[in-house]
């Protein structure tokens, strides 16, 4: 079953995986809490292929101004805990949203979906689970870039239990 997944997203995603797009490597904490209740934190091992493409757009006709792309990946956390994942995401240079110029900052929040299994780490209490995050990257001189994320893994009360858990991420993002 675990091997069929990724093997099952390589397919639907044929055509993601031949155009241009962007490597995304992420570290980051599991499980991290603002009130302190965290029990289960490990370090969180990311890595996303965010496919260039637009899906659709969002807007009006003469300005669409949310591209919707796809994104497949995978997370991994150091006492076994790994998540296949495949979603939707968009992104937006900062500037331009605020002060009408581009600028090297950009906005990229995603919503997915996938597989999740607990290995020895925290009980989400559903194979099925949703991920939203949100992401601030900078890009450098050679149009790669460097990020922070705040993303969050729930089951969406799908399953017995819905503890959902937070990932502070630090990523590099590498554009071809």
């Amino acid at each position: 079953m675990y091997k069929t997944i990724p093997l099952i997203l390589f397919f639907l995603f044929s055509t993601v995986v031949y155009s241009k797009g962007t490597n995304v490597f992420g570290l980051g904490v599991y499980d991290i809490k603002l009130d302190g209740s965290e029990n289960n934190q490990a370090t969180d091992f990311r890595y996303e292929f965010r496919g260039d493409n637009s899906l659709f757009d969002i807007g009006p006709e003469e300005d669409n101004f949310f591209f919707l792309k796809p994104f497949f990946g995978v997370e991994y956390t150091n006492d076994s805990a790994s998540y296949f994942v495949t979603g939707i995401y968009f992104e937006d240079n900062l500037g331009e949203l605020f002060e009408g110029n581009k600028s090297k900052y950009y906005f990229t929040p995603s919503f997915g979906a996938g597989f999740y299994d607990d290995g020895s780490g925290k009980k989400l209490g559903n194979a099925l689970q949703f991920r939203t995050s949100f992401e601030v990257s900078y890009e450098l001189k050679n149009k790669n870039r460097i990020g922070i994320s705040l993303s969050h893994i729930s089951n969406a009360n799908l399953g017995d239990k819905n503890p959902g858990v937070e990932i502070l991420s630090f990523s590099y993002h590498i554009p071809y």
